[in-house]
């Protein structure tokens, strides 16, 4: 995966897509303010948001694993 560099402008947009545009709202020293129009079916988030998000998923998908292990486990003791 590649990135596209692009420069804008306050008040300057780009478009992905048909249905989400990110606006340059205020630019201000090292901080720029963005906003994003987008359906509400997709997801925004910060990017250390997301990671977290990812982990938490992550997590809770292993622990669902162990519980499918410790239940299949008991199952076979309890036929024998």
């Amino acid at each position: 995966m590649g990135m596209l560099i692009l420069s804008r402008k306050n008040g300057e947009a780009i478009q992905i897509g048909d249905d989400i545009e990110i606006v340059v709202k205020s630019i201000s020293g090292d901080q720029v303010k963005i906003g994003i129009n987008a359906p509400r079916n997709v997801e925004i988030h910060r990017k250390e948001i997301y990671l977290d998000i990812q982990a938490e998923n992550t997590a809770a998908t292993a622990d669902i694993k162990d519980l499918l292990k410790k239940l299949t486990a008991t199952k076979k003791n309890n036929r024998k």
